[in-house]
């Protein structure tokens, strides 16, 4: 078992744009949102994941992740989840020695930008970029689980 261990912020300004080394466009929707339990299922170009994550506790959880076809990642998120839930920009880019994800949402989330971070301890020390602003760990709100919710 794998733990995902993340921080993440609320971005403030578009700075990023001009770090990033590489974009990509993410689908993504729910079979599972229930906090005990989220399952994920996610498109990213060519390649589909399953992920299934445990319960929060501060920027740590449990999380299993698989590869499946993306031909059935589309099939279950149509029939099994009403279609997908969030579109996004993801921005990877390098900061402080470690590589930041900045998300840019689209559709119903449009102007929301979250900038998140993983790391390999909880207690790691992160030099904060300057487009990152107020840090939304383990703020419910931020979840792309709740956000797949909110219309």
């Amino acid at each position: 078992m794998a733990k995902e261990i993340e921080r993440k912020f609320l971005v403030k300004d578009n700075s990023f744009a001009k770090m990033a080394t590489e974009t990509v466009d993410i689908r993504q929707t729910y079979l599972s949102d229930q906090p005990e339990a989220t399952v994920r299922l996610r498109v990213i170009g060519e390649h589909a994941r399953l992920t299934v994550k445990g319960k929060n506790s501060g920027a740590v959880r449990d999380e299993w992740e698989y590869e499946i076809p993306v031909t059935d990642a589309c099939e279950m998120a149509a029939s099994l989840a009403g279609g997908w839930s969030i579109d996004k920009t993801r921005h990877i880019v390098p900061f402080g020695g470690r590589v930041w994800e900045v998300d840019v949402f689209h559709g119903r989330h449009e102007g929301l930008i979250l900038a998140e971070v993983e790391l390999d301890d909880a207690g790691a020390s992160v030099e904060i970029p300057p487009f990152a602003g107020q840090e939304v760990t383990g703020d419910p709100a931020y979840y792309n689980s709740v956000l797949a919710k909110k219309y």
